[in-house]
């Protein structure tokens, strides 16, 4: 059954290239309904470092989940009530495409960061049941981007007792961590503080090291493996480790390069050193809708293990630049949630992760 509808709704918007302060929330009207939507990057953008293109003045945020409260007549999927999960690239269903994978939300489409938006319904999965809105929030990139880093590589896809090396306590990092011990794999972590190695030893990180106390952590974790090297690496930091994550491989092992966290940095490795060191580095552009149908249906069937991990501070719409710094800062642990609640009925619609 439909719910009425605000005429208007609150959102951040990105407006110019000076960090945290292009960041504008106003009130804009509610979008009108398409026949194919339902109703329902983020650092990198405001600061003018976002590789791919924008629309000026997106509606940002690409993680979200929330309740479908109106359906176009030619939607097909959902219907008001269903709880969902967006997909950052709506038309990026299966296979490879370039035109689909650069259309992005809170990149070329807007986002999630509004108290209510219009989706095309081909870019929403059904949010897995036993989890809150908070938790499922997190699958659209951090969840899919390490589920396609561990098993989206055809005749690679990590399996029991294989070695996989992770980066730190970022969302993608523990999401695939808890995705390689779901499966059997046994997991090397590194990180830069007791306190958080705390957090992987609870998560089920075989073996830690702290890359600041062990500057050569991929030689390290090699010796981990017997000497043999890790299968897999969910490289998140880009050139400031790189160097690092090569030295960790066996031969025919593969990295998984989803991001560049860590800045620029030197010596990083190049196309050559995939020859001459006889390994697989391989770009990961989040996932397509197919593999997050699959994710969803694996987080629900195993709950216990694949719950997603969040940040013990959750911030409301209005506190996002302090959301964004918080993460920015790298005070959190897990993914960093923010409510969206629509005040309607004083109940939570929406909640999606920074």
């Amino acid at each position: 059954m439909a719910q009425s509808i605000p005429r208007t709704t609150k959102q951040w918007t990105v407006s110019g290239e000076d960090g945290f302060d292009s960041l504008r929330y106003s009130e804009q009207p509610v979008p009108e309904l398409g026949d194919n939507q339902v109703l329902y990057r983020d650092f990198l953008i405001p600061m003018g470092k976002y590789p791919f293109a924008l629309k000026p003045g997106v509606a940002l945020g690409s993680d979200g989940a929330g309740t479908v409260l109106a359906v176009g007549k030619h939607v097909a999927r959902f219907q008001p009530g269903d709880t969902v999960v967006t997909v950052i690239s709506p038309q990026y269903i299966s296979p490879y495409n370039p035109k689909t994978m650069s259309a992005g939300l809170g990149g070329t489409v807007d986002g999630t960061l509004r108290f209510i938006g219009a989706f095309d319904e081909q870019g929403l999965v059904t949010m897995p049941k036993g989890l809150s809105f908070t938790e499922a929030a997190t699958l659209s990139c951090s969840g899919l981007t390490a589920w396609n880093a561990l098993f989206g590589l055809v005749g690679k896809q990590v399996t029991v007792g294989q070695w996989v090396l992770t980066q730190g306590t970022g969302g993608v990092s523990i999401s695939a961590l808890q995705f390689a011990k779901a499966v059997g794999a046994r997991v090397i972590a590194t990180t830069s503080s007791k306190e958080k190695a705390k957090l992987l030893e609870k998560l089920g990180a075989d073996h830690i090291i702290n890359y600041r106390e062990t500057p050569d952590w991929g030689s390290v974790a090699k010796e981990l493996t017997g000497g043999v090297g890790v299968d897999v690496v969910v490289e998140v930091a880009g050139q400031t480790t790189l160097k690092q994550s090569a030295a960790s491989l066996r031969l025919a092992g593969a990295i998984s390069v989803v991001g560049f966290i860590g800045g620029e940095g030197k010596d990083a490795p190049n196309l050559l050193d995939c020859w001459i060191n006889f390994f697989t580095a391989r770009g990961v552009w989040v996932g397509n809708r197919i593999q997050m149908e699959d994710m969803c249906r694996a987080i629900e069937a195993n709950l216990d293990k694949l719950r997603p991990v969040l940040d013990p501070k959750v911030f409301t719409l209005d506190q996002v630049k302090e959301a964004f710094e918080y993460q920015w800062a790298g005070k959190h642990q897990g993914k960093v949630g923010i409510e969206i609640a629509w005040s309607a009925d004083g109940r939570i619609l929406c909640q999606i992760i920074a």
